[in-house]
């Protein structure tokens, strides 16, 4: 699928059928050949634009993945690094591509952190959390962050309604709807649980103060509005 690389449909159909973890532990090595990987064109835009608000001390990436955000906080950050994920596959692959990386195993609900970073960032993770473990996971990183911290994500423009984009992700989510009523483990990856007034509003309740920045380089729609756009969460 998707590369001569990539995983199978028999892979990911095994994948599919997992727990969210033993799912990612299965794709670790081929995850980066995926699309799944956040782009480095979305990276680059992002890392940019967080040039504009630094510096920055230490840094954090919440779900690090196989480390695709690292170099954005290398980019953004003065102090230390660090990645933190629950798969221990995708921090096997992470270590390998950044060996000077502190890298944390570690269930985003529950981080492991006193309050001592001053960036932290997320990318491609929040389909994995259902509303009320976005309360969670926000109150979370929170608690990570150093007064004044700040936690800054890309939020890309939802799909025009009726778009082909929109049915297709209604789809994918009513799909995974079914599976988890069906079979368990539970696998959660939903696209359209994470619009911005609902976001917006538990990043407020967590205590932080929201803004948006749009990321120019990553172009405007026809009607004049960002494609992509950085929140930026700050601790009060």
């Amino acid at each position: 699928m998707f590369t001569p690389q990539g995983p199978s449909l028999r892979e990911l159909t095994v994948q599919a059928l997992s727990s969210v973890e033993h799912g990612y532990d299965l794709l670790a090595n081929k995850f980066d050949a995926t699309p799944f990987r956040t782009s480095d064109r979305l990276l680059t835009a992002v890392a940019d634009t967080l040039e504009e608000l630094g510096p920055f001390g230490s840094g954090l990436d919440v779900c690090c993945g196989t480390g695709a955000g690292l170099d954005v906080l290398r980019s953004a950050c003065a102090g230390r690094v660090t990645g933190v994920d629950f798969s221990t596959g995708m921090l096997t692959r992470a270590r390998r591509a950044h060996p000077t990386a502190t890298l944390v195993r570690a269930d985003a609900l529950a981080l492991p952190f006193a309050p001592v970073f001053d960036l932290a960032v997320s990318f491609g993770a929040f389909g994995h959390f259902v509303p009320d473990a976005q309360r969670t996971l926000f109150t979370q990183v929170h608690a990570a962050l150093r007064p004044g911290g700040t936690f800054a994500f890309p939020l890309p423009a939802p799909p025009l309604v009726g778009s082909r984009l929109y049915w297709t992700l209604w789809g994918f989510d009513a799909a995974m709807r079914v599976r988890n009523a069906l079979w368990h483990p539970r696998f959660v990856m939903y696209y359209r649980t994470f619009r911005l007034p609902d976001v917006r509003a538990r990043l407020e309740e967590a205590g932080f103060e929201v803004t948006l920045t749009p990321i120019e380089s990553l172009g405007r729609r026809a009607d004049g509005s960002p494609h992509c756009r950085l929140l930026v969460a700050r601790k009060a």
